[in-house]
């Protein structure tokens, strides 16, 4: 097939594969990087780690994408030290957060600072993304169908990857954001949520978990900056002094 070639980079965007199943879907996945002008990968306990058949699929062109790669035991520690993650699920609905398409979605990233870091999370070929993966998520991806939803993940990567391509390539007079803060900022801070809710006897009514997923929808719908958790922080620790000395 022929291709015409422009020079991009994304140094700042990095595709995370969580619980991958096949490895030729790594190596596929790979590739499609290789091809859009990503290169950073992180995979997230992968089920079979097989180098033979990984490096078939990614060819010789992406093996430098395979061998930068970093695994992870765990998503958390994966997605720590990045300041926005989207989630990528075909699964939607009224109980579900309101979605990007992939072309929506690349014309919000590419307006971010360079140097912010940004992942894009894409499940197990299986089960896709639990509730505990999305709540890590700032905003949520759909790649639309017509009347099969299921899409091979390293296709699914592709069509994300090209999206952030083509929207590079065309990119012009943007409003860029401000840097945010990071993943491992937003969840003390969530932390520090639920800590004073029980301190002022909220989950007496409602639970835990109802609360604490609609504090998320409602903290992830802002882009928070670093200043903006800390704020948020020092007023709950002011609650749980005020209340601490009330007694």
């Amino acid at each position: 097939m022929t291709t015409s070639k422009n020079k991009v980079y994304f140094p700042n965007i990095t595709i995370i594969l969580n619980e991958p199943r096949y490895p030729e879907n790594i190596g596929a996945s790979a590739r499609s990087l290789k091809n859009m002008g990503l290169f950073n990968l992180r995979i997230v306990n992968p089920r079979i780690w097989d180098e033979e058949k990984i490096f078939k699929m990614a060819t010789h062109e992406a093996l430098d994408v395979i061998e930068a790669s970093t695994r992870f035991t765990n998503l958390r520690d994966a997605v720590s030290d990045l300041h926005f993650l989207v989630g990528t699920t075909a699964r939607t609905g009224r109980k579900r957060r309101p979605t990007h398409t992939p072309r929506t979605l690349a014309k919000k990233i590419i307006t971010f600072q360079k140097d912010l870091k940004i992942g894009i999370l894409f499940g197990s070929e299986k089960w896709g993304l639990d509730n505990n993966a999305i709540n890590l998520c700032n905003e949520i991806v759909t790649i639309p169908t017509a009347n099969f939803s299921s899409i091979n993940l390293a296709q699914s990567v592709m069509i994300i990857c090209y999206e952030l391509f083509m929207a590079r390539i065309n990119e012009k007079d943007l409003i860029f954001h401000p840097k945010l803060a990071t993943i491992r900022e937003r969840e003390g801070m969530f932390q520090h949520i639920l800590e004073v809710s029980k301190a002022i006897g909220l989950f007496e009514k409602q639970t835990p978990e109802y609360w604490m997923t609609n504090a998320r929808i409602f903290f992830n719908r802002k882009e928070l900056s670093s200043r903006d958790v800390k704020m948020v922080r020092g007023f709950l620790r002011q609650i749980l002094w005020a209340l601490k000395n009330a007694r």
